[in-house]
């Protein structure tokens, strides 16, 4: 069985194309993908089957061999970086909470940028 690459593939068609090891383009249908996955990501290493179409190549009964990397997860900070970062936000928000229980919020300047920093954070932790 022929082993190839996502070149492109568009969820919304339905379908896309795999560039195989030998350098031929096959046309991959949203049908030829393993049961419950309905679109993958450029990159992704595929084995499928083969058979001649219409218009040339299609891929038939498509296996995942290699999901391709999350952009995501190779920007994501280093753990050691993020325990720096929470213990400052624990500081930050002991800030806070000290206000709070004295019966004040914080200025509303203070309070967006408290807010934007623990997105931020939880975006960070949530790669």
């Amino acid at each position: 069985m022929p082993i190839g690459k996502v070149k492109w593939f568009d969820a919304e068609k339905g379908f896309g194309f795999v560039a195989t090891d030998d350098g031929k383009e096959v046309f991959l249908h949203a049908s030829a993908l393993p049961a419950g996955v309905t679109e993958v990501k450029v990159g992704t290493k595929l084995e499928f089957g083969v058979a001649d179409g219409r218009r040339g190549l299609q891929a038939l009964s498509a296996r995942i061999l290699e999901a391709a990397p999350s952009v995501v997860k190779g920007t994501r900070k280093k753990a050691d970086d993020m325990a720096v970062i929470t213990e400052d936000l624990i500081k930050l928000l002991d800030g806070v909470s000290n206000g709070l229980r004295r019966g004040r919020y914080p200025e509303k300047s203070h309070a967006s940028k408290v807010a934007a920093v623990l997105r931020a954070v939880a975006d960070d932790l949530d790669a």
